[in-house]
């Protein structure tokens, strides 16, 4: 198994934060809340993340009511937010686009 990216540093989290549209650190992990034009749409949408995040073995917090996903990142063996809570928040972004109100 590979060895598991290490805890990025406030600043390395800054920096990876400027090219995430809508993402946030909150309580110590990257959030971010998605609204779609419905529920099939949001659902449609954490079908899709729920794929990458098993093919990445890095998997969400996540909560859903009818039409809005609220995201929170964090890898919970590395203590904070690592390069794949990024790279997972940049694929989200990727697979919201066209779906979601903002």
């Amino acid at each position: 198994m590979s060895e598991r990216p290490k805890k990025l540093s406030d600043e390395e989290i800054a920096a990876g934060l400027t090219a995430l549209e809508g993402w946030r650190v909150e309580n110590g992990k990257l959030h971010r809340e998605f609204r779609f034009a419905n529920f099939v749409e949001a659902f449609g949408f954490m079908s899709s993340v729920a794929l990458v995040a098993e093919a990445m073995d890095h998997h969400p917090e996540w909560f859903n009511v009818y039409r809005s996903v609220r995201v929170d990142l964090s890898t919970h063996d590395a203590g904070g937010i690592t390069r794949l809570d990024l790279d997972l928040a940049k694929r989200m972004n990727t697979l919201a686009r066209g779906r979601a109100e903002g």
